[in-house]
């Protein structure tokens, strides 16, 4: 039976990733073999977020972060051979893996770190001047600037 569901109420206040609803939708009707590897996306603060990567048995080389017109695409996988072993059981996926970010306007990769089987990519909003709001104040008769005043060409 399948579950009609949608996650839009829980996005309209996201800020950051404009496609999220987009993203979860998506998910939600996915396998779960097309959620390899685990990761989190963290928001902290207004402007601060990242991605948090669980790349198990991968060494920073074995990685590769790319952004290209606001897409964040990170790569992975195993770049040695496993000289011969047979698992008896292989939990520990190590399989290849490319994970795609769609960035919303004005985020910024400021850089990544990989530790202890972590890649953590550091995102910032940065809201250029003029895209943010302003108050424009209102002028009260002779308080400045009559209308009649202005040119208009």
């Amino acid at each position: 039976m399948a579950i009609a569901s949608t996650l839009a109420p829980l996005f309209r206040q996201s800020v950051g990733f404009d496609r999220f609803n987009d993203f979860f939708e998506s998910a939600l009707h996915t396998e779960a073999a097309h959620c390899y590897p685990p990761h989190n996306v963290e928001r902290y603060g207004d402007d601060h977020y990242r991605i948090a990567v669980a790349a198990a048995g991968l060494s920073a080389d074995d990685l590769d972060l790319q952004i290209e017109r606001g897409v964040l695409t990170i790569c992975g996988g195993k770049r040695e051979s496993d000289g011969g072993v047979t698992y008896l059981h292989q939990g520990i996926a190590h399989g290849a893996f490319r994970l795609v970010f769609h960035l919303a306007d004005h985020i910024e990769v400021q850089g990544a770190t990989f530790e202890n089987g972590l890649l953590i990519v550091f995102l910032l909003r940065v809201v250029p001047d003029e895209a943010k709001p302003r108050r424009i104040p209102i002028n009260r008769p002779g308080d400045g600037p009559d209308r009649r005043s202005i040119n208009r060409h």
